[in-house]
This record gives C-alpha cells, sequence and structure tokens, in this order.
C-alpha cells in the first residue's frame, strides 16, 4: 500500500482522486511532480495495469526521473508504463503502425537542422531567389502552420495572401512530399500523423483508445492544439484523464503551445475537478512576494496565491550597471562574495538571460575571473557537424530512403564526389522517379559523369550495403566502431592537428562512448532505437547539476529547474520583455510570465540587474530598465547600494536616466599612488562628462590617458591636470 504521509492535504486530495477528469493547477516549486509520481504509483496500487497508464510529459529527462520514483514506490511494475515525451510516444505507435500510413517502421526522424536543409534543397531546386525567402524563415513557417495543424492544401485554400505567400505554399506542398519520399517525419508529423491514422482508421483508434484506462499529463500549459486533439482523441467515455499544469508558466506560444487548453479543459470536460496546489516548498517568503507582485498584473490567468513555511530569506538584490561588461563583473563578484559569506559551490549559481546573444560578455569576464561555467542551450553535441555526420551514416544504414542524410555524408570524407555529380544523379532519380540510393547503383546510366566519378559512388554504396547487412548482426556500439575504422576519421582529423581538428576527434570519441554504453544499457536495442533517441533528445535532457560549474542559460531552458541563487540579467525594457511594441496584450503577459519563471526558479536569493548602455545591433545604446523591476513589491527588494527604490511618476528618458545613475554614484577622485586607472575604467570629467578609458601610458607626472567620451569624443589627457573621477 502507497504511502501519502508525506504529501500535504491539498497534494493527497489530487493523488487520490479517480472519479472523473481532473485539473491540477500547481503553483512553482509546489512538489507537482511528486504529486504526479505518487498518481501514478497510487493508480497501480488500486487496481490499474501499468501498461494501461499513459503519462506524457515534455522532455526525456522529466520522464526518466519520474519513472525512477515511481519504481521506488511501486517496484518493478513501474518499468510496464507506458511513459515519455508526447514525441516519444507517438513515434513508437507511429512505428507499430507505420504500414497503416505509408512509411517503413524505420523512419528517420528530422531535427530542425535537417528540416531546414530539406527546405534549402527544394528552395534551390525551384530556383527561388526572394530576399524574403530564406530556408530559415520557410522552415519555422511550416513549422508554426504544422502546430496549429494547417497543412499545404488548408494553407493554400485559406491563407494565402500574397506572391510570397504562394511560393511558401509551393514548398511547403513540395516538404510534405519529400518527406514521405525519404520516409522521414519532422517533429510535428510525430503529432500529426497519429491524428490522421486515429481519424481514418477507426480500428486502430479504438485499438488505442481501449488500451489506455488513463492518461496524465506534466505541463499541460505546454501543450498545442495537435497535442490537446491527440488526448481527446484517446480519452475513454469514463474521462479517466489527469492533466498538471501552471497558467503562469506558459511561455512557449512561439512554437504552439496555448494557455486556452487549460481553459478549454473546463469546456471539454464539463465533469472535471480542479485542485490547486499553493504551498511552495522552493523559495524563500520574499522571493514569492516579489514573484507573485508581478504576475498579478496579468488578466488571463487561474488565480492562485503561492505561500511557504519557508523562512523569509534575504531580500531580492536590484543592481544597477554601466553596460554589459560590467553587468558580467558584477554578477562574477557577487558569485565570489556569496560562495566566501556561504561556503557555496560554483553549481549552486544560475544565471538566465531572455536572448542567447546576452552570453557573450559573460563568457568574456568569466574567463578572465578564472570562473568555471557551462552553457545550456549552446551548441548542443548531437548538433555538432562532425556528430551529425557520423549520425547521418547511421541513418542511411538503418533508411536507404533518407536521402538529406545521404546528401550530407556523400562526400564525407572526400571521396571525390562533387555537387555537379550530384546535382546529375538527383535530376536522373527524379525523371525516373526512384531514389538517390537506387540511383547509385544505377550511376553507370547516368549521362557526364566520369568514370572515374562513377566507381567512387559504386564504392559508396558498397559501404553501405555492407554495413546495413551488418547492423542486425553487430550491436549499436560495435557497427558504429567498425564504421568509424573503416572511414579514417579519426586518423584525418588526428592528423590535421589543428585545436578544432582535435576537438572533433574527441567528440568522435565520445558519440562511440555513448554508442558502447547504449548498446550495454540496452541489450536487444536496434539502431533505429537510438537513432530515434539522439533525434529526440534536447540539450536540457543532458543537464547534470553534479558537474561543479556556473550555468548559463535562457529563462526558457531553465523552466523545470532550481538553483538555490539566480542571477537574472539584462532587466531592460526590448530586452525583457523583449519588446516594447507589442502587438497583443497577451504577448506582453508571457513575458511577464517569463520573469515570474525566472525568479521562481531560485531557492534562497535573486539578483536582477539592469544596465544603463548596452552594445546592440553594432552601437550603443541607451536602456532604461524594465516594466517588471517597477512592478515587484518594494518591500522585497532592495539596491546594491542599500537604497530603498523610489517609484517616479515622471517618465524619463533613457538618456536622462543614464546620466541621473552615473551623477548619483560614488566616485573615487584618481590617485596617482592607487594606480585605480586602467583600461576600461568608466570617468567622470567635469566638462567632457561620462566616459571609458581605452589606453593608460606612460609613468609617474608623464602618464597619460586616452578616454573616449560621449559623442565619440576621443581625448588624450595628462593624469596629472585631469581631475578625473574614476568609478
Amino acid at each position: 500500500m502507497i504511502n501519502l504521509k508525506s504529501l500535504n492535504a491539498d497534494q493527497r486530495k489530487a493523488v487520490e482522486y479517480d472519479n472523473g477528469p481532473e485539473m491540477i493547477v500547481a503553483g512553482a516549486g509546489s512538489g507537482k511532480t511528486r504529486v504526479l509520481t505518487y498518481k501514478v504509483a497510487y493508480l497501480i496500487d488500486n487496481g490499474y495495469d501499468p501498461e494501461s497508464l499513459l503519462a506524457l510529459t515534455f522532455t526525456n529527462k522529466a520522464a526518466n526521473e519520474m519513472k525512477a520514483r515511481i519504481h521506488e514506490l511501486a517496484g518493478a511494475k513501474a518499468e510496464k508504463i507506458w511513459m515519455g515525451t508526447f514525441h516519444s510516444i507517438f513515434a513508437k505507435i507511429l512505428r507499430i503502425e507505420a504500414n497503416n500510413i505509408n512509411y517503413k517502421s524505420n523512419f528517420s526522424i528530422y531535427d530542425a537542422e535537417d528540416s531546414q536543409s530539406l527546405v534549402s534543397n527544394i528552395i534551390s531546386n525551384f530556383d527561388i531567389n526572394l530576399d524574403n525567402i530564406t530556408p530559415s524563415s520557410v522552415k519555422h513557417r511550416i513549422g508554426f502552420l504544422k502546430n496549429h495543424m494547417i497543412l499545404p492544401n488548408d494553407y493554400r485554400k485559406n491563407h494565402v495572401k500574397s506572391f510570397i505567400e504562394e511560393k511558401i505554399a509551393d514548398i511547403f506542398e513540395e516538404y510534405q512530399k519529400r518527406l514521405v519520399a525519404n520516409n522521414a517525419m519532422d517533429f510535428e508529423d510525430l503529432l500529426l500523423k497519429p491524428i490522421d491514422l486515429f481519424n481514418s482508421n477507426e480500428k486502430i483508434h479504438q485499438k488505442y483508445k481501449k488500451k489506455f484506462a488513463y492518461l496524465l499529463v506534466d505541463e499541460f500549459q505546454d501543450t498545442n492544439k495537435a497535442q490537446y486533439e491527440l488526448l481527446k482523441l484517446l480519452v475513454t467515455k469514463d474521462c479517466k484523464i489527469c492533466v498538471v499544469g501552471d497558467d503562469a508558466q506558459s511561455i512557449y506560444s512561439w512554437r504552439g503551445a496555448n494557455i486556452g487548453n487549460m481553459l478549454d479543459f473546463e469546456k471539454d470536460f464539463p465533469k472535471h475537478k480542479i485542485f490547486k496546489l499553493e504551498q511552495n516548498y522552493r523559495s524563500t517568503k520574499n522571493i514569492l512576494l516579489a514573484a507573485d507582485s508581478v504576475i498579478k498584473k496579468n488578466k488571463d490567468q487561474i488565480l492562485k496565491t503561492l505561500w511557504t513555511q519557508n523562512n523569509e530569506g534575504e531580500l531580492l538584490t536590484l543592481v544597477k550597471c554601466s553596460d554589459e561588461k560590467d553587468e558580467a563583473f558584477q554578477i562574477a563578484k557577487a558569485i565570489k562574495q556569496e560562495i566566501s559569506k556561504k561556503k557555496l559551490s560554483l553549481k549552486d549559481f544560475a544565471i538566465l538571460y531572455r536572448t542567447n546573444a546576452q552570453s557573450r560578455a559573460l563568457e568574456d569576464i568569466f574567463r578572465k575571473e578564472k570562473l568555471a561555467y557551462r552553457i545550456i542551450g549552446g551548441i548542443e553535441f548531437y548538433k555538432r557537424k562532425e556528430v551529425k555526420d557520423l549520425i547521418a551514416y547511421l541513418r542511411v544504414i538503418s533508411n536507404q530512403n533518407d536521402e538529406e542524410s545521404l546528401l550530407r555524408i556523400m562526400n564525407f570524407p572526400q571521396r571525390g564526389i562533387g555537387s555537379t555529380t550530384i546535382k546529375r544523379m538527383i535530376s536522373f532519380a527524379r525523371k525516373l522517379n526512384i531514389n538517390l540510393y537506387d540511383t547509385m547503383a544505377r550511376v553507370f546510366e547516368v549521362i557526364d559523369i566520369k568514370e572515374r566519378i562513377q566507381k567512387n559512388v559504386k564504392q559508396f554504396r558498397l559501404l553501405i550495403e555492407k554495413y546495413t547487412g551488418l547492423k542486425d548482426k553487430l550491436s549499436v556500439g560495435e557497427l558504429s566502431r567498425a564504421l568509424v575504422d573503416e572511414l579514417g576519421v579519426l586518423r584525418i582529423f588526428k592528423e590535421e592537428n589543428t585545436p578544432e581538428s582535435i576537438a572533433r576527434w574527441e567528440n568522435i570519441n565520445e558519440l562511440l562512448s555513448a554508442l558502447s554504453e547504449y548498446s550495454n544499457s540496452n541489450k536487444d536495442a536496434k539502431l533505429e532505437q537510438f537513432l530515434e533517441e539522439v533525434s529526440l533528445v534536447s540539450d536540457v535532457d543532458n543537464y547534470n547539476q553534479g558537474n561543479n560549474v556556473v550555468t548559463f542559460m535562457t529563462v526558457h531552458a531553465a523552466k523545470g529547474l532550481e538553483f538555490p541563487i539566480v542571477f537574472i540579467s539584462g532587466c531592460e525594457e526590448d530586452i525583457f520583455p523583449l519588446s516594447n511594441r507589442f502587438s497583443t496584450d497577451a504577448t506582453l503577459e508571457e513575458e511577464r510570465r517569463l520573469f515570474y519563471v525566472a525568479i521562481t526558479r531560485a531557492q534562497q536569493k535573486v539578483y536582477l540587474l539592469h544596465a544603463r548602455s548596452r552594445y546592440r545591433f553594432g552601437e550603443v545604446a541607451y536602456q532604461s530598465r524594465s516594466r517588471f523591476i517597477d512592478e515587484l513589491d518594494t518591500n522585497s527588494y532592495f539596491e546594491l547600494n542599500g537604497g530603498i527604490i523610489k517609484k517616479s511618476s515622471v517618465r524619463k528618458s533613457k538618456k536622462e536616466i543614464f546620466y541621473e545613475y552615473f551623477e548619483n554614484v560614488d566616485y573615487e577622485t584618481f590617485d596617482q599612488e592607487n594606480k585605480s586607472l586602467r583600461p576600461g575604467s568608466r570617468v567622470m570629467h567635469d566638462k567632457f562628462g561620462l566616459g571609458k578609458v581605452t589606453q593608460v601610458v606612460g609613468f609617474g607626472e608623464q602618464q597619460k590617458a586616452t578616454v573616449v567620451f560621449e559623442g565619440n569624443n576621443i581625448k588624450q589627457l595628462m593624469l596629472k591636470f585631469a581631475k578625473l573621477k574614476v568609478l
């Protein structure tokens, strides 16, 4: 019998409820994962067949953690639960039912880069040359349309209103055809194809509807239209469904997430019951006061008030900085002070920012200050070129129809098969309506390809045939290591002996280790299973809080994580919120939810940082602080200099605020003995105003400084007479 004594009263009611549709509105840090874990274990304990439970999450990391916890509570039965991300679960169903949707079960799954490559090839084939049509913009548009369940015919019929949209419709239509021809699906297809399957084949629809007696969904506020449609298709007449979410943490509308799904749930399931989890176990009272004071400004929300039995904790610290380098320096300085004062480790700190571009200044300063860090959301391991190249080999070995992967490796390592040869082969393939792999076997029929190159193509195809024959005889680890040895890529990278080639050599070895580890952990696993896991992995899935480094990440990437101390950088208008030219209130409300998510990642302490100037788009921009700071409860924070913020009723210009800040900051007069002036120092001069030192030369009374003042006014000053004040 599952012991529920460790749950609070609200959590326990939510776990025990089994009388129809249920929505658990779980505030940040309120233990939603714990509740969902206990709910699944409780259902198993009360007679539900584990194989009839479908539990859907948004990251593999969350799924694996929950499965491990359920195993602790319910034992080995937990292994039989259908638990995973929406994409992985429905990819599994699609492989089982592939022959019913015109696919083979070994279909490839294209990530964003693969999809963009396919779009690029289509644009090239169509010979479209318009400034407004780029592969990335078209891929983004196609993804947006598919997330909203709009397919080519519907798009052309109901949404095309311009010449450019007509061209996008052509590309979209060809894109869908090429996916089918390549026996491949993109991420959106993994949700759309099951809907098509269930709607067109009632027998299969009923098969899965009967199979799953209970549906459980984590992070329900992040579901898009297709995901919600799938849930409704699978719910039985008994309405055994439990969704867990927090409308205040809905931050993914840009990828199709629809906060309205939480509101529609009440309409679609009129006999539903709502449970609210409002006790926060993560943060201090002051952190919750700050977060609550901001999120209450949103109109579209399910009202709740987070509370905690944790202590008051420290007030939030608001840090005003001169520019992005000063901001990075202030963060590094604060981290050193916190470590010294509280005996913390580097892994206890996270620096969150609105956009990835903000990490550059942080990296520069952290390297100088010798503070170890790691960026989450940089170039992910499986997206590095040399890793993707080897993965492409494995995908072609698994699925010879995968033209995008085949094109990627046709001349890697170099084997004398150039772009002209490839174009002629593709033209031949299209004319005879065969795939590129079959064309390689008939390369001698292709006009204008030299005999030497024909032999190279033939040898390449024989290589693929060899490993296709071995893939079911060798483990994934053995197969990949033999392939790498035969290709000679490790030798090539080692012989180049540059820092870049050595890094690539290390990445290939890391991949081989991952493949061997996968083989050892999954003795009977097929190559297709490994490729599917790789396709659906995200950088956050690989996040390991055990590494003793400071974590850099966007706020989006941080959702679901927690850290003792959090720095939120760039709290300025046009950065966070991202733009003050909001087309709708809904966009601003999502930015506010994002700010709420950032604050609630912290357990003990939050630093909010904003700069008075920042280098943006190639020039210095004067920044005004974020409106979200002005929305904070004034009792929840203090400025770095200890003064309480006084809200101004007069809206000042960015430049006025900029000067006002520097006029009120404590400066010290330059002291020759102190030698406090150096390149990068901020200074104030009675006549020239605010400036930045770019060079200091000479010694003693002959020492000079080159200073760039406002308006790019460059002056060389003799320090003995300059009367500079140093920030």
